[in-house]
C-alpha cells in the first residue's frame, strides 16, 4: 500500500530564512493515488504580521489568525497526520524550506527536518512531462480540465485538493477517486471518512480531443461508408 500526503501551505511572505512564518497548512490523504476523503487543515498564528503582497494572493488577514494556534501547538497533530507517508507539492523547496524552519524554531524536541530528496515536486513532474510550457497550478489545471471554479484566493487545503487530482494526471490520469468533494477549510484536523462521500466508482473519463479533431474523426468515419461490420458497434 502507498500512502502519499498531498501538501500546500500559506505564509506571511516569501522568505523564510528572514522571519517570514507558516500561517495555514492543507493536506489530503492518497492511497495508492487514490483520494481517501482523510485530510487535515490548520491556520496558524505567525505571530508576525503577514505582508501585503502575501495578503494579495491568499486573503489571509492578521486579524484572521489573532486566535488561531501558534505552529508549536499543532506540530504534534500535523506530524501525526502525515507519519511516514512520502510527500506530494508543487514547488516543493518552497513548502518544504518553511516547514524545515518552523521545525527548527522548536529546539532539541523538534521534528526531524524533511529531506527534499524523499519529497514528491509535482513541478519537477510537470516540466519533465510538458518541458517550455507554463506548469504553475493553474496552468495546469487548465491543460487537464481540473475544476478551479471555487478557486478565487489560493488556500492551502483547497490547493491541497486541487493539486492531487493534477497529480494523478501527471502520473497519467488512470486512477480513480474515492468520492472526495473539495471540503470546506476547517480550523483545526477535519478527518472524513469516503465511506460518507457515496457510491466508490471511477470519474467518466474527460474528453480530450478539440472540436476540429472531433470533426476529422466524424470525417473518417462517415467515409468508411454504411457497410463497415463494426458500425452497428457506435449505435446508442
Amino acid at each position: 500500500m502507498l500512502r502519499e500526503i498531498v501538501l500546500d501551505t500559506e505564509t506571511t511572505g516569501t522568505d523564510a530564512k528572514n522571519g517570514d512564518r507558516l500561517i495555514e497548512i492543507g493536506c489530503v490523504e492518497l492511497i495508492n493515488h487514490v483520494q481517501t476523503g482523510k485530510f487535515y487543515h490548520q491556520l496558524i498564528n505567525p505571530q508576525r504580521a503577514v505582508s501585503e503582497g502575501a495578503f494579495a494572493v491568499h486573503g489571509i488577514s492578521d486579524a484572521m489568525l489573532a486566535d488561531k494556534p501558534v505552529f508549536a501547538d499543532v506540530v504534534d497533530a500535523f506530524v501525526a497526520f502525515c507519519g511516514d507517508a512520502r510527500l506530494v507539492i508543487h514547488n516543493a523547496p518552497f513548502d518544504v524550506g518553511f516547514l524545515n524552519m518552523e521545525f527548527a524554531r522548536l529546539g532539541p524536541a523538534a521534528p526531524k527536518a524533511i529531506p527534499l530528496e524523499d519529497v514528491v515536486d509535482t513541478l519537477l513532474l510537470a516540466r519533465r512531462k510538458h518541458p517550455g510550457a507554463a506548469n504553475n497550478l493553474d496552468a495546469l489545471c487548465n491543460r487537464y480540465g481540473v475544476d478551479t471554479t471555487r478557486r478565487v484566493k489560493h488556500g492551502a487545503l483547497l490547493d491541497a485538493q486541487i493539486l492531487a487530482e493534477v497529480y494523478v494526471e501527471l502520473l497519467g490520469g488512470k486512477q480513480t477517486s474515492l468520492g472526495l468533494s473539495i471540503a470546506e477549510p476547517a480550523e483545526a484536523i477535519a478527518i472524513e471518512s469516503a465511506a460518507d462521500s457515496g457510491p466508490v466508482g471511477p470519474r467518466p473519463m474527460r474528453s480530450r480531443l478539440t472540436e476540429s479533431e472531433r470533426l476529422r474523426h466524424d470525417s473518417f468515419v462517415e467515409s468508411l461508408g454504411t457497410n463497415a461490420v463494426w458500425r452497428e458497434y457506435l449505435e446508442p
